[in-house]
């Protein structure tokens, strides 16, 4: 279970984005949480991916309590968890070919004698052919590059997958191709899915359950 409680979160002291957010997402199950831009959706994802320390309240995955936040959480519980960002570019090292931005997560954990199979096994599933791999990102469009993003985040097969407006940018044949690369890899793992957005009708037709941001806040 990745279980959030009463997490009070911000950026600046004594200023939280929201506070007292209680959400559960079960191992297999896909959850939408949907929401307006700028109401504090995608910190609340940061804290479940492990990437933003809360000001209060518990993050518990899978029965352990997290204490530790990105690099200072166990190696274990950061790579229980795949993240999928809105804007690719912001996300993907410029310098990396493709092929690199996918193995990165492989070669940080000292398996870098698994990346060129699980790279191409991934490219195929994603839709991303060897020429594209060979490309660095201002190379591609946001949408090849995004499929590079979603692939790298599968890449460590974690059990636990955030998707924090991952088609935002994207077009209805690329959007609905990388939802169903989602949904395989679910299907195949397990795997729960938290996916964040501001697309009713896309959540819905996507997850098991959705929840209203202002449900969680408190709010109309």
């Amino acid at each position: 279970m990745l279980e959030l409680t009463a997490v009070t979160a911000g950026y600046e002291p004594r200023r939280p984005v929201f506070r007292d957010v209680s959400l559960t997402v079960a191992p297999g199950e896909a959850v939408g949480l949907l929401g307006p831009s700028g109401c504090g959706k995608s910190t609340l994802a940061r804290v479940a991916a492990l990437l933003h320390r809360p000001d209060a309240g518990t993050l518990t995955l899978d029965g352990t309590r997290v204490r530790g936040w990105r690099h200072r959480a166990p190696r274990e519980l950061r790579t229980a968890v795949g993240v999928v960002f809105q804007q690719p570019r912001l996300s993907a090292d410029p310098r990396l070919r493709l092929r690199d931005v996918v193995a990165e997560p492989l070669r940080a954990t000292g398996r870098r004698g698994e990346a060129e199979a699980r790279v191409a096994e991934l490219a195929e599933a994603v839709g991303l052919t060897g020429d594209l791999l060979a490309r660095r990102p201002h190379e591609v469009s946001d949408g090849q590059l995004q499929r590079a993003c979603l692939a790298r985040a599968l890449v460590l097969r974690p059990r636990w997958l955030v998707c924090d407006e991952m088609t935002a940018m994207l077009d209805a044949s690329t959007t609905a191709a990388l939802v169903a690369v989602v949904e395989a890899y679910r299907a195949e793992s397990g795997a729960g899915v938290l996916a964040v957005g501001h697309d009713r009708v896309l959540l819905e037709r996507w997850c098991d359950r959705t929840v209203q941001w202002a449900a969680l806040t408190g709010g109309a």
